[in-house]
């Protein structure tokens, strides 16, 4: 059933059916985000600031997101040699560097007016920082290599250690006293963030999420084409 998963010509298939619907709703679903945004209530001590939190969370929850994606790919391409996770890998990786920028750049911006400098050695914020050098460091090795299955290889390595840095990200803020704020949003509580202010904010991660998905989806495509001869 979810064969399109690991398989490159099911993979096809699939998206051609869903590509143009799937544009349709992220433009849908994107439009009703920016709407619910601009709508959105101020907060009485961030005032329009808190605003840019409709692009910081989304950023970095997707950054954390396409990490962990990559690093299940990985787990399945080095057990069970299946190439289409090499591919994923090398898709998607340039996406997640985009979210960590976005979420890093976005957080500087609200960092500014709330804690009166654009960047501080925070936990949270050093942590993020280095995934965004290692997003850099796997988008550099796929070019770094000639041999094909030594750079996948090593990449795919490189990137389950690399993932050691997702657990700190997740509960640096628990772990260490830092200034950024500890999660709004939890499973195990009621979210600490108004209604009026959550159901933007998550419409505006679902549109960035289909938007993400879209971009994915086009450069997994052409990898695919790239490297038909291999598969």
């Amino acid at each position: 059933m979810f064969n399109f998963l690991i398989n490159p010509y099911k993979f096809n298939k699939f998206v051609d059916i869903i590509f143009k619907p799937l544009v349709i709703l992220t433009l849908l679903v994107l439009i009703a985000g920016l709407f619910l945004v601009y709508f959105s209530p101020l907060d009485y001590q961030q005032g329009l600031t808190v605003k840019i939190m409709y692009i910081h969370v989304p950023s970095a929850w997707l950054a954390l997101l396409t990490y962990a994606i990559m690093t299940i790919y990985s787990i399945i391409g080095l057990a069970f040699k299946i190439p289409f996770s090499f591919i994923i890998n090398k898709a998607i990786a340039p996406i997640g560097a985009v979210f960590t920028i976005l979420c890093l750049f976005s957080g500087s911006m609200w960092g500014k007016p709330m804690w009166g400098t654009w960047w501080v050695w925070d936990a949270r914020l050093t942590s993020v920082a280095i995934l965004f050098i290692v997003y850099l460091l796997i988008i550099f090795l796929n070019h770094a290599f000639e041999n094909r299955e030594v750079r996948e290889k090593t990449i795919a390595i490189f990137i389950l250690i690399g993932s050691i840095n997702l657990p700190i990200i997740k509960f640096s803020v628990d772990w260490w006293n830092t200034l950024h704020q500890p999660a709004s949003i939890s499973k195990l509580a009621s979210p600490s963030i108004d209604i009026s202010m959550l159901q933007p904010l998550l419409v505006m991660t679902v549109a960035f999420s289909l938007v993400g998905l879209i971009i994915a989806i086009l450069r997994i495509k052409a990898e695919i084409l790239m490297r038909k001869n291999y598969l």
